[in-house]
């Protein structure tokens, strides 16, 4: 049986972090998994959602992949992951996690 890669989180561009984490704390059942002012990550069921803050990170979809290191260099975040963004043919940005530096979630 062959493995997939997993999605991991999708990201959205929001004008105010705490704002917007009040509105999907308060209408989604979801957990804080990380949040300052510049970002934040809530955990759901089957994914997590970032909110990010435009000039600060692209909106986006991220992918964690073994072959990370494949798609570039990677770059190690301050929560401890490593990736890399690419755009795919239509010009998103995706995002790409290497999988040993992924934390239990």
């Amino acid at each position: 049986m062959q493995f997939l890669d997993r999605l991991d989180h999708v990201a959205i561009p929001v004008t105010d972090i705490a704002v917007a984490v009040d509105w999907y704390t308060k209408t989604f059942r979801c957990s804080i998994q990380y949040q300052d002012a510049t970002w934040a990550l809530l955990g759901f069921d089957n994914v997590s959602l970032a909110l990010v803050i435009p000039e600060q990170h692209p909106a986006h979809i991220g992918f964690v992949s073994p072959d990370a290191e494949k798609f570039g260099v990677l770059k190690t975040h301050r929560d401890g992951t490593r990736s890399c963004y690419v755009s795919d043919p239509a010009g998103n940005s995706v995002e790409i996690l290497a999988a040993d530096s992924m934390p239990s979630r």
